[in-house]
């Protein structure tokens, strides 16, 4: 979790899974309301009642949030947290770029 938020305040959490040579972004929104939901790499947005919900939901998919992760935990996946970011821009544009071909394996 982000230690600079908790669950009360509303933000966004990053949150990635590698599959190959692959790295798949997914964004935790935390709503006002307490609820949260989840953009996927498809471009849905999935709604859930808390956000430990989502990020059970996440975890179970084998995502990691990105916040979390140190360099071995990064090198491990395939790739250096200096050569990733999330992706930027409006929900309507974030599609294309949710999924990430990694440049070779570390």
């Amino acid at each position: 979790m982000n230690l600079l938020h908790d669950d009360f305040t509303p933000h966004s959490e990053w949150w990635l899974a590698t599959l190959g040579d692959t790295l798949i972004w997914a964004r935790l929104t935390i709503r006002e309301a307490g609820t949260a939901e989840v953009l996927d790499a498809d471009g849905a947005t999935l709604p859930y009642d808390s956000p430990d919900t989502a990020r059970a939901a996440l975890m179970d998919a084998e995502f990691v949030a990105l916040d979390g992760l140190d360099e071995d935990d990064a090198r491990s996946r395939g790739f250096s947290l200096s050569e990733i970011q999330p992706p930027q821009g409006d929900d309507n544009h974030l599609r294309e770029r949710m999924l990430v071909k990694l440049g070779h394996r570390v």
